[in-house]
């Protein structure tokens, strides 16, 4: 019932503010609520259903809903400012230290997005990983491997075993080209995946011991009632090992980015103060 006079009561307010019946001192402004001496006004409410492909009734009740929104939020705020008063001042000096880090950083972020240099050579990547190596170390177990999952009474099963076990580069780009047969497969050998990830994707590996898994150039056939999964290990980095340069490039590009923005926002900073100093715009006391 409640909820029936209040909705009653919005619908009123609209109706009111159409017939233009609200007059608020000198302002021309149509009101839709109010709460205390705070209004919210019908220009406010533009935005709600714009470009919103939605029917009367729906965008009645969505603006029903922000002006409900609207009044509680406007209630509590009131509420908070008479309980809160002796907390106004901390208040306010938050809202201020907020505005001045939005303005200062709002406007690195733009002269970043102009000036940082973002391209990111090979030399690059090169020259920062042989002076940082030491600080790849990795945190779990990395393979080279190839991987295949076929179902147990698949037809060729004997000639996908060999084409699976051959080194030979015409065999494996025959495999490649049966892929069809597999339910799953990892073919790519010259890339590192995570240990974790592997028996992640292969749960059946769990059965494996890890020191009989993490062999270089281990081959491991295991089957369940439905599939036959073939695994060969090429080759192992183990825990605390630099991880290889291939594996940490993502990361390494994103550290170069870091320490470029930091220099230029530095050089950026230095400018500011030197021209400043020369403009006599600022004194130390």
């Amino acid at each position: 019932m409640e909820k029936y006079k209040y909705s009653l009561l919005i619908s009123i307010v609209l109706v009111l503010q159409s017939c233009n019946y609200f007059t608020i001192k000198n302002d021309t402004r149509q009101p839709v609520a109010r709460v205390n001496n705070t209004y919210l006004y019908k220009d406010d409410l533009k935005n709600i259903i714009a470009a919103k492909e939605i029917s009367r009734q729906d965008s009645t009740l969505l603006v029903n809903n922000f002006i409900n929104n609207w009044i509680k939020q406007q209630l509590l705020l009131s509420k908070a400012q008479i309980n809160l008063e002796n907390k106004t001042e901390k208040f306010d000096k938050l809202v201020k230290k907020y505005r001045e880090d939005l303005f200062i950083n709002s406007y690195k972020e733009a002269v970043v997005k102009q000036y940082l240099n973002t391209k990111i050579t090979d030399d690059d990547i090169d020259e920062f990983y042989a002076k940082n190596n030491q600080n790849f170390k990795l945190n779990e177990e990395l393979l080279k491997l190839k991987y295949i999952k076929i179902g147990k009474n698949v037809l060729n099963k004997k000639e996908l075993l060999k084409l699976f076990k051959s080194t030979k580069k015409e065999d494996l780009d025959s495999l490649k080209s049966k892929e069809l047969f597999f339910k799953s497969y990892h073919l790519n050998d010259s890339i590192w995946v995570k240990y974790s990830d592997l028996i992640t994707r292969v749960p059946i590996l769990k059965t494996v011991e890890k020191r009989q898994l993490l062999k270089k150039d281990n081959f491991i056939q295991k089957e369940d009632s439905l599939s036959l999964y073939l695994v060969t290990i090429k080759k192992v980095l183990k825990r605390n090992e630099t991880a290889p340069k291939s594996y940490v490039t993502p990361t390494i590009k994103q550290m170069i980015l870091h320490q470029r923005k930091l220099l230029l926002l530095r050089n950026i900073e230095e400018t500011l103060i030197d021209d400043a100093t020369k403009k006599q715009q600022f004194e130390i006391y």
